[in-house]
């Protein structure tokens, strides 16, 4: 239904370009900065140590190595830092880069940073959302088109489930452009990457947060499209 209403693809084909080339972007510049080596010859598993000896978390926060390609990610729920197989044995500047962002998100948990505290009471109700707003939508409109008058109202309660996880992306980007703030003061005080260094570790910083403002833009945009059709289909 949706891939063939024009004015979904209006909507979307924009924030899929741009998602597109937001991955694009994170994947050539991580390749460009992954083969290029920090002056100090410190892993990203080295890197993460120091960083976490430097802001008193060593004793508080376990390093982990994880699967995958861009797999790193702070658990504030187990306090470990889980690093990428590509990260975590990598001397590279994108892996310094990529560590120190990930410890920012420790320390954002240690110093009770609020919009990480927002973020992770929205979790519950953001999957909810993500999994469940569109099949109560469908499910709505459905009804609503058989005549049960009910049906408007369960479109609505979908509608406002997937409200949840746009709220998330939203929440999102403050807590992940804070945490690469922290991550370039971070490598610029303890000196872990040289002057020209520091920019390409900031470039692949820079390029993991178009991400989450692609994913922020097509979030909203699927929820002003699925009360388009709710509105559609009450005018009937």
């Amino acid at each position: 239904m949706l891939l063939f209403d024009p004015i979904y693809m209006i909507l979307m084909l924009p924030v899929f370009i741009f998602m597109m080339y937001a991955q694009m972007k994170v994947n050539s510049t991580y390749q460009k900065y992954s083969k290029v080596s920090n002056y100090r010859g410190v892993t990203g598993f080295e890197a993460a140590q120091q960083l976490l000896q430097a802001t008193g978390l060593k004793d508080t926060v376990h390093i982990e190595r994880t699967r995958g390609k861009l797999t790193d990610h702070y658990d504030p729920s187990k306090k470990v830092l889980r690093l990428s197989d590509g990260v975590y044995s990598s001397a590279s500047v994108a892996a310094v880069g990529i560590v120190a962002h990930e410890v920012g998100h420790a320390v954002q948990h240690q110093t009770g940073y609020s919009m990480m505290k927002v973020r992770q009471s929205l979790v519950p109700v953001a999957n909810l959302g993500s999994r469940f707003g569109f099949i109560c939508l469908i499910i709505g409109l459905i009804l609503y088109a058989f005549g049960a008058a009910f049906g408007m109202t369960v479109a609505w309660v979908g509608v406002f489930l997937f409200a949840a996880a746009v709220l998330f992306a939203l929440v999102t980007l403050p807590v992940e452009f804070n945490a690469s703030n922290r991550a370039r003061q971070m490598l610029k005080s303890l000196n872990l990457v040289s002057a020209q260094e520091y920019d390409g570790a900031s470039a692949v910083l820079s390029a993991a947060a178009m991400t989450y403002v692609a994913a922020l833009w097509q979030a909203v945009a699927q929820l002003f499209y699925f009360i388009l059709l709710i509105l559609r289909a009450d005018r009937r």
